[in-house]
């Protein structure tokens, strides 16, 4: 049941599953409506940037203490790469001092916290994977403020990096490459950068399970399978039944005008401490992918 508000607390056993009162923040993003969709057997409250703003700590205190919820999983965040570069203070008030503001009032409840934050707490240069243990060095005002939200939480806080993120609600690169492919005869898209694409549905699913056993820690939660841009590029126009050889590579140095925030080159997050706990990994990024295709081009 997901609602705008709620009152009280209340856990039961239900078809298995603990049942938890849940509250999302940034609900009204991608992967929040997903979170949001992933937790209807629970009591849900799921609250957008117009009815919570996380940067205002008299709000977010306000809705954890009068709610009381369980669990919170903390989707809000101002995600815009080259926006945050320009303008750090609103990106370290969104990113970072909000999270202190949400562990404040889950600390008055006893609520358990989930946060989201990304591959980009990396520099990209590590020549493998990069797993939970690895430490994080951040190129870009974006990923500074992540990883500065994540040393907010409290040590039993579970903390869920991922990356390349797209899902039916919301802006994302596999919208973003239908439009390109329906207004140009060619596409061009960088061979340079590698990550794995995360779709929210799938993510969502992950996010409940480790909040549902309140595991405390990092966890990398993607899909599998790594890609370049460039790759990923043609496999979303396979996926919609258009040419992929419409799809050209490019160097990210080449790129004109240059991007203002730097990526990370290799933002491959292995998903170790999943593996190492026993519990199965996302499946493979093209059947999701396959499946949003379908939803977006239904219409």
């Amino acid at each position: 049941m997901v609602v705008g508000a709620a009152q009280g607390t209340r856990r039961h056993i239900e078809a298995g599953e603990l049942t938890v009162h849940l509250l999302v923040t940034g609900a009204g993003g991608q992967l929040g409506l997903d979170v949001s969709a992933a937790f209807a057997r629970h009591e849900v409250t799921a609250l957008a940037h117009d009815r919570l703003d996380v940067t205002d700590r008299d709000q977010v205190l306000g809705a954890i203490t009068t709610l009381r919820p369980q669990a919170i999983v903390h989707c809000a965040a101002w995600t815009a790469v080259d926006a945050c570069e320009a303008d750090p203070e609103r990106a370290f008030a969104a990113n970072a001092l909000a999270v202190r503001h949400v562990a404040e009032g889950a600390r008055r409840v006893g609520a358990h916290v989930c946060h989201i934050s990304t591959d980009y707490v990396f520099d990209g240069t590590k020549s493998a994977p990069y797993n939970e243990w690895d430490t994080p060095a951040p190129r870009s005002v974006y990923g500074a403020s992540k990883l500065a939200g994540e040393r907010e939480l409290d040590i039993d806080a579970t903390i869920v990096r991922t990356s390349w993120v797209c899902g039916f609600g919301g802006a994302n690169m596999v919208k973003t490459i239908l439009r390109i492919a329906a207004q140009n005869p060619e596409l061009v898209f960088v061979d340079d950068q590698f990550g794995h694409p995360t779709f929210t549905a799938d993510l969502a699913t992950m996010i409940r399970r480790l909040v549902i056993d309140r595991r405390p820690g990092v966890f990398h939660v993607t899909n599998q399978g790594a890609v370049s841009w460039y790759e990923f590029a043609r496999a979303v126009m396979a996926a919609a039944g258009l040419d992929a050889d419409r799809v050209s590579p490019i160097a990210t140095a080449a790129l004109v005008p240059p991007r203002p925030a730097p990526r990370p080159a290799n933002s491959v997050l292995d998903n170790a401490a999943l593996r190492l706990s026993g519990v199965p990994l996302l499946r493979d990024f093209r059947e999701p992918l396959a499946e949003l295709v379908a939803r977006l081009t239904a219409f």
